[in-house]
């Protein structure tokens, strides 16, 4: 059992990081572009799904410090895809609120993701797809409540 945990490790360590690197690869073509980085996108999906966030927010979510989470905005604001709005009855709470271009921006980027997922899954039987997918859920439900104790 333990020599087949090992084995196995050993090959979703070969196969994960080749993987990753032509999925990022193929939407790296597209990203490059627009000049986007992963964790503006990640904070551009945030955004998509709640009209605004507080920064400490986007922290939390992000996993990282505030400072570096100023640093990754600062480029989105810059590039005209989210804007700062300060809350009125506290000037120290700022929100970030994504633009219709940075909507625009997440929209392409979420359709090229969709069609690489389509071209490549496509090529598998749908038997094989649900279990992938009822696989990797069972991952994520196993990573976020680790995360949550």
């Amino acid at each position: 059992m333990q020599n087949q945990v090992l084995d196995f490790a050993d090959r979703l360590n070969e196969t994960m990081p080749v993987i990753m690197r032509e999925f990022a690869r193929r939407l790296g073509n597209e990203l490059y572009k627009d000049k986007i980085t992963l964790p503006q996108i990640l904070i551009l999906d945030l955004l998509d799904k709640h009209d605004e966030s507080k920064m400490t927010d986007i922290a939390h979510v992000m996993k990282v410090t505030t400072a570096a989470t100023t640093g990754i905005v600062d480029r989105l604001v810059k590039c005209g895809y989210v804007i700062r709005v300060f809350d009125p009855g506290d000037r120290r709470i700022v929100k970030i609120r994504v633009t219709p271009k940075g909507l625009a921006l997440i929209k392409k980027i979420n359709h090229e993701r969709r069609q690489m997922v389509i071209r490549t899954f496509g090529r598998l039987s749908e038997h094989d797809r649900q279990d992938y997918l009822r696989i990797l859920s069972q991952i994520k439900n196993i990573l976020t409540q680790e995360t949550s104790t």
